[in-house]
């Protein structure tokens, strides 16, 4: 065989040359099924979840190609009654939440005001999982997700009281979806068989708080993970469900396309996804943004960043 009809150019180097017999191959280009099941129990008033968030993210961001992720809706308060909801943590009300919701915020530095549950309390939690139902039911485990990150924002953060009903139709609305159809639809009967079937399957998997994370093999065997722990945690049950000592991690997103797909992002949130010490957050935000790109705020003592 000619060789002159047997060459390449290497696309990183430039250097052209011949093929060797071992540049020959067979490729598959079938995407590997992912056999590893990861359910995520929560629920949009769950201080912890919201904790939670920065190393949630990461995990997701680097090791999601391992796994298919499902958010699982739990059911933390239904209504407020006679008797305690949350006794360990000193919960009999809804004026005892505000505090232990500050306690959460400051050690998780994910911003909590609290002072709602005060003046005008969140009654259930129900209302806006319906909600997270319907948009997963109508449209897609994406977006309803991301539904539960804006709620979740304006109850902790920015204290809107996401059981009413106006408040959920302008989140909804400002996800570019109908929300008042689909709060309406939320409050029908099927919103509430919806989120008895997450209820069935927390039960299910033994969850009895939340976050819960529960990572499910082919066979049958997992791994669960209980309340807002370090990222290594999740990796290393990950690891044992793969029955594997090492995980191959995706490189990280980069802040410009983050900020961009989140639309908001706390600073603990970056410092977590690119090991960043809070000292050097803005240095670091400076030369990964164009200026013109974000806008830079502050509540609660704590940066946050958002797109322009």
């Amino acid at each position: 065989m000619n060789e002159k009809n047997n060459m390449i150019c290497d696309l990183e180097t430039g250097v052209c040359g011949v093929v060797e017999a071992e540049d020959l191959e067979l490729i598959d280009f079938n995407q590997q099924k992912k056999t590893v099941d990861l359910y995520y129990v929560t629920d949009p008033i769950c201080s912890h979840c919201w904790a939670l968030e920065p190393v949630l993210r990461r995990f997701v961001e680097q090791y999601g190609h391992y796994f298919n992720f499902h958010t699982v809706m739990g059911g933390l308060l239904e209504k407020w009654g006679e008797g305690p909801v949350d006794p360990a943590n000193g919960i009999f009300g809804p004026a005892d939440v505000a505090g232990h919701w500050r306690e959460v915020g400051e050690y998780s530095r994910m911003p909590i005001d609290g002072s709602l549950m005060i003046n005008n309390p969140v009654q259930s939690s129900y209302p806006p999982s319906r909600v997270m139902k319907v948009i997963q039911k109508n449209y897609n485990d994406k977006i309803a997700y991301e539904f539960l990150r804006r709620a979740r924002e304006a109850l902790f953060a920015f204290n809107q009281n996401i059981s009413e009903q106006s408040v959920l139709i302008d989140i909804v609305n400002k996800l570019g979806l109908d929300g008042e159809q689909i709060v309406n639809e939320a409050e029908q009967a099927i919103g509430q068989q919806l989120l008895n079937d997450d209820f069935k399957l927390a039960a299910s998997l033994g969850v009895r708080g939340f976050p819960t994370i529960i990572i499910i093999n082919e066979e049958n065997k997992g791994a669960k993970v209980v309340g807002s722990r370090p990222i290594e945690s999740y990796i290393d049950g990950l690891k044992r469900v793969l029955n594997t000592e090492e995980l191959l991690p995706k490189q990280q997103p980069t802040l410009s396309s983050l900020i961009e797909q989140e639309k908001l992002l706390f600073s603990k949130e970056i410092e977590v996804m690119y090991d960043v010490d809070q000292a050097n957050i803005k240095a670091y935000i400076e030369k990964e943004l164009s200026s013109s790109s974000y806008q830079e705020k502050e509540i609660l003592g704590e940066l946050y960043f958002t797109t322009k």
